[in-house]
């Protein structure tokens, strides 16, 4: 195994970025391939599926302020998360007749997964400012401040791409388990139901979830027009940090053995 130091990280993805864009381009068109409506359903997706749960739980929750920015404020950061690390882990498998026959920095491929739903995402905005403005909400300057969650959220989900294509190139049921894993996770948090009806026992699951205290960051700029209180920020941004660093680990340690398992 070769020991690959940061500077040569950074070396490596300044000379390969135009490959990155070119990887990212790629994936968004496998994405909509064979679709009529293309890449208009990055906006079409959250707009069905808020219409439903809003007519499905804002008679529910009442309590629950502009209930359909409420929902995309966190769906939509569950599903970049979601999305971005199940595409990201299956990357290496699905982009292994390109790295086999010639030198690519691997990773890429795991970042160009993650950037690729990141795309998908910010045309997802789009339909959550629309409904911003029909409900009447206020667009204040708290909303510039929802590009650090964001960036924060995007190293988070880089980071569990890195550690789950690893794990995915020797163990192909983890893409079974983590299908799994994503939906439980979608459940526990307080995504489409208010937080304050989860029992006090099993609060621990939002206070140390760093991918629902990122959607709490959202919320404070999007719905409540606040700056976001420093905790939630800085724990979600120390646990993406971590699971990065664990993730190149893991991916360094492990990719020259990556030929043998595809």
């Amino acid at each position: 195994m070769r020991n690959i130091g940061n500077k040569e990280i950074i070396v490596n993805f300044n000379k390969y970025k135009s490959l990155l864009s070119e990887l990212v381009r790629r994936d968004i068109k496998i994405k909509y391939r064979r679709s009529v409506l293309g890449v208009l359903w990055s906006l079409l997706d959250p707009l069905f599926s808020m219409v439903i749960l809003t007519i499905v739980f804002s008679t529910l929750f009442r309590r629950i302020e502009s209930y359909p920015v409420y929902y995309l404020s966190g769906m939509l950061a569950y599903t970049l998360f979601a999305s971005g690390s199940s595409y990201a882990m299956k990357s290496m498998v699905s982009s292994s007749g390109i790295w086999k026959t010639m030198y690519v920095p691997k990773y890429l491929y795991v970042v160009s997964a993650v950037l690729s739903n990141f795309v998908t995402y910010l045309l997802s905005l789009i339909v959550l400012f629309a409904i911003m403005l029909v409900l009447h909400v206020p667009f204040t300057i708290f909303i510039i401040f929802a590009s650090l969650p964001i960036a924060i959220l995007i190293v988070l989900t880089i980071g569990a791409g890195l550690v789950m294509a690893t794990l995915n190139i020797f163990f192909r049921d983890m893409e079974h388990l983590y299908r799994v894993f994503t939906l439980m996770l979608m459940y526990a948090m307080p995504i489409f139901y208010p937080e304050n009806i989860v029992p006090a026992s099993f609060k621990f699951i939002q206070t140390y979830n760093p991918l629902y205290q990122i959607i709490v960051c959202l919320r404070c700029c999007f719905l409540y027009g606040q700056l976001y209180p420093m905790y939630p920020l800085l724990y979600s941004a120390s646990f993406a940090l971590i699971l990065l660093v664990i993730g190149l680990a893991l991916f360094y340690r492990y990719q020259d053995k990556f030929v043998l398992y595809v």
